[in-house]
C-alpha cells in the first residue's frame, strides 16, 4: 500500500516546505458531497509560520514577509494561511492546499524583475516618424480646398 502522507511541496531548487512546521486544520466543507459532507471533515486550512521559519533563507523571508503582508496575505504576526475544499475527499484538499502554499510562497520569494534599462532611440526611427508626421500634414492640407478654382 502507498503511502497517504503529502510529498514534500518544492517552494524552489531544492528549498521545500518543512512538513514539521505546516499546521493542519479540518473542518466541514459546504458543497457536493451528499449526506457525507455534514458527517466528516474534509475542508482543509493550512498554516505555516513564516516570520519563524529557519527553512527558507533569510533573504526570502525577509522578500516574502514584505510581499505578502503587502497583498494582506499574513495573518497574525508572519503566519501564511491556506484553505482549500474544493474537493470532496480530504487527502485531495490537502494535496491542494500544500501545492497553492508552495506556489504562493514561490511566487512571493522570486527575486524582483532586473530594472528596464533606457536605450537610446535611434536615428533612423526618429527620421522616418518626423518624415510620415509630414506626410500626413499634407495629405490633410490638400483635403482644405482652399486652392481649389
Amino acid at each position: 500500500m502507498e503511502d497517504m502522507s503529502p510529498s514534500p511541496y518544492v517552494i524552489r531548487g531544492s528549498v521545500s516546505l518543512p512538513e514539521a512546521e505546516l499546521v493542519w486544520r479540518f473542518m466541514r466543507s459546504s458543497g457536493p458531497g451528499g449526506q457525507h459532507v455534514n458527517t466528516s471533515d474534509t475542508r482543509v486550512e493550512l498554516r505555516f509560520d513564516l516570520a519563524a521559519t529557519e527553512a527558507l533563507p533569510e533573504v526570502w523571508k525577509e522578500r516574502a514577509l514584505e510581499r505578502l503582508a503587502g497583498a494582506g496575505r499574513l495573518v497574525g504576526g508572519g503566519v501564511l494561511v491556506v484553505r482549500a475544499g474544493e474537493h470532496r475527499s480530504q487527502w485531495r484538499n490537502r494535496e491542494a492546499a500544500g501545492v497553492r502554499m508552495a506556489a504562493l510562497l514561490a511566487e512571493a520569494t522570486a527575486p524582483p524583475p532586473r530594472p528596464r534599462r533606457k536605450k537610446k532611440v535611434p536615428r533612423g526611427v526618429h527620421e522616418r516618424r518626423l518624415r510620415q508626421k509630414k506626410q500626413r500634414g499634407d495629405i490633410k492640407r490638400g483635403r482644405s480646398g482652399r486652392d481649389w478654382s
